[in-house]
């Protein structure tokens, strides 16, 4: 084994979306900087960001009803909603830039039009979801939204879904047409094609072993070239640790203070995929439900369209689970090796607050095909068992904290960019709403990170993403501007997608 010693200006671990979106904007920013990827597996977008390992969802709040909470006084909160809202924007507004210039061809290789709705049944959440409605509607952000009880208009906005159904029990829908499915796995091979083409280094089959600082404040990264056998020493100004699941490991062997009492808790999952394109041809939305009681956020039950290999597909799920890998290709020493005597008490502080999450999860993992299929038949009655197969998804290790708010051992539920107080490191944990808001997480990064730059890179970044800086809720008609202009630049107007010639035959 050799032991060889490379010198650049940035690194970013792991090669999902993340990684491939600070790349990007990087590489429009300081296109002089020398860039190196390193990915343990042997191509780009295969955890996280793969199109089997997530819901596809341009997460944008349209549809997701754990973004809107009720209130003791019975309002409606709309403020993360919005704000979620908000992120997905900044990020239709880069990948607009980067189809006006060529950078990706084509957007229909990576973003589909599709309708995203709400749907409820039994009078107290048909209460809830009309207040919601009421209350989103008004809003900018979510106009065109629609509301209906009725049982015809439900038929004919879900077809499948109310064909069959016997319950008399009240139900209720909101719809609204410019919702997307985003494939993640192609976009991101899309965004690491242009990097390369740019002059970025890219290091499959490069396992990451050790970060440590150097006595000039660079890190030194330990990579393991698995196919040669070689330990390679990479040093660099800055490093972005964008793997996943796996970053956590990755954090705690840099010993910034900031990584100290965090620990993180994998949760699994798995979809239900239809098999017959007959079936899936008669179901045209993305269809979230009410999460079930103790279950986590990133287990809302939802009815999919989704666009893979230009072929239209469903999933139905997620199914929670429990492994103690933090990555699909993960070992199963990930969760004992992730405690430290820094993080054991928020860990353990969690393991009881949460007792109900892991009573859930239990009864997840218990779960036969056939009791899937009956989860699955609370949205489509005649669903068949031969007409679906299962898929398993990906890992998502939630972060775990000591909050003012939550106490010792909070779960935390959203995404979240740990750095270095010098800005010279910094790591993304966590999971939904994840890829969706890719752009607004990086922007974080570039601000923590490279706050004497910024002044400098401000034009180009409003260039690229016309609304930085500014709140599109408080500027209506700025949001109409970008948001009809990114809906063209996306092809987001058009009602068949996908021409029938490039449907592939199952």
């Amino acid at each position: 084994m050799s032991d060889i010693q490379m010198k650049t200006d940035v690194i970013l671990i792991g090669a999902g979306v993340m990684s491939a979106t600070l790349g990007a904007l990087l590489k429009e920013l300081a296109p002089e900087w020398n860039i190196k990827v390193f990915e343990k597996l042997a191509c780009t977008g295969e955890e996280s960001s793969n199109e089997w390992n997530n819901a596809g969802t341009g997460h944008s709040a349209l549809c997701e009803l754990n973004y809107t909470s009720e209130k003791s006084d019975g309002s409606i909160d709309i403020s993360k909603a919005v704000k979620i809202n908000e992120q997905f924007q900044l990020s239709r507004q880069f990948w607009s830039f980067l189809v006006q210039h060529s950078l990706i061809r084509n957007p229909r290789d990576f973003i589909m039009p599709i309708p995203h709705m709400s749907l409820v049944q039994g009078e107290k959440d048909v209460n809830f979801l009309k207040k919601r409605f009421k209350a989103l509607s008004n809003h900018p952000l979510f106009h065109g939204m629609e509301y209906s009880e009725d049982p015809q208009k439900l038929k004919e906005w879900i077809p499948l879904i109310m064909e069959g159904r016997t319950s008399h029990e009240p139900m209720a829908a909101t719809k609204i047409d410019s919702g997307t499915d985003v494939n993640f796995g192609a976009l991101t091979r899309l965004l690491f094609d242009y990097l390369q083409k740019q002059g970025v280094e890219m290091n499959y089959q490069h396992s990451v072993k050790d970060i440590k600082r150097t006595h000039d404040g660079s890190w030194r990264v330990k990579v393991h070239n698995t196919r040669s056998g070689t330990i390679e020493n990479h040093t660099a100004k800055f490093v972005f640790i964008g793997s996943g699941g796996g970053s956590l490991h990755l954090l705690q062997k840099t010993g910034i203070p900031e990584s100290k009492r965090i620990g993180g808790f994998p949760v699994s999952g798995l979809f239900l995929v239809c098999n017959n394109p007959e079936v899936a041809e008669r179901h045209h939305a993305k269809v979230y439900g009410k999460a079930k009681l103790g279950a986590p956020p990133m287990s809302v039950p939802h009815l999919d369209t989704r666009y893979i290999d230009n072929k239209k597909t469903l999933l139905f799920g997620p199914f929670a689970g429990f492994s103690p890998k933090f990555l699909k290709t993960g070992s199963n020493l990930d969760l004992i090796r992730s405690v430290k005597p820094n993080n054991v008490m928020t860990m353990l502080a969690a393991g009881v607050k949460e007792m109900g999450l892991t009573k859930y999860l239990i009864q997840q993992v218990m779960l036969s095909n056939e009791k899937r299929m009956e989860e699955l038949r609370e949205f489509i009655p005649n669903a068949k068992s031969k007409d679906w197969d299962v898929v398993v998804a990906g890992q998502r290790v939630q972060v775990i904290k000591d909050t003012d708010t939550g106490g010792k051992g909070t779960l935390q539920f959203g995404t979240e960019v740990v750095s270095a107080s010098d800005g010279s490191i910094a790591a993304l944990l966590g999971a939904s709403p994840g890829a969706s808001t890719a752009v607004h997480v990086m922007l974080e990064v570039l601000e923590k990170c490279f706050p004497q730059q910024m002044k400098q890179w401000e034009p180009k970044i409003k260039e690229m993403i016309p609304s930085y800086g500014l709140s599109l809720a408080d500027n209506p008609e700025l949001f109409e501007d970008i948001f009809s202009s990114t809906a063209e630049t996306l092809g987001l107007n058009e009602q068949n997608p996908v021409p029938s010639h490039l449907m592939r035959k199952a």
